[in-house]
């Protein structure tokens, strides 16, 4: 992937992209990256992102529409790739402060490889 075509601004995860730093990954394209999470909640854990830089789902707009479809196939084809697509698996989109957002550049979490039980424990409204 020539760095020139990959746009991103200053996050950590564009320092990834541009390859700038050591990350272990799995698929990259014009639109996405794809790599192994440094700490795992689960035995395949794997982020995948957009080469430009979107902070939130809230800064989503049509023009990211290509980019946001990408990272979706791209998931189907990594769950096969890594043996989890029939089990099952699970994705996930944190967005701000709330939903446990931690770097500003919008990543979706691929987690499989042992049933993941319910996605949020019950606490109350």
């Amino acid at each position: 992937m020539k760095k020139e075509n990959l746009v991103a601004e200053e996050t950590i995860f564009s320092k990834i992209i541009r390859r700038e730093i050591p990350s272990d990954i799995v698929y990259q394209d014009e639109l996405v990256t794809a790599f192994r999470d440094i700490s795992p909640q689960a035995p395949t854990h794997i982020l995948i992102i957009p080469n430009i830089l979107i902070p939130t789902v809230n800064d989503v707009t049509a023009e990211h529409e290509q980019a946001l479809g990408r990272m979706i196939t791209v998931a189907a084809k990594i769950a096969e790739q890594e043996g989890i697509a029939e089990d099952g698996y699970r994705l996930i989109m944190n967005t701000n402060r709330h939903g446990g957002q931690e770097v500003y550049h919008i990543h979706m979490h691929l987690l499989g490889g042992r049933p993941l039980g319910p996605m949020l424990a019950y606490k109350g409204l």
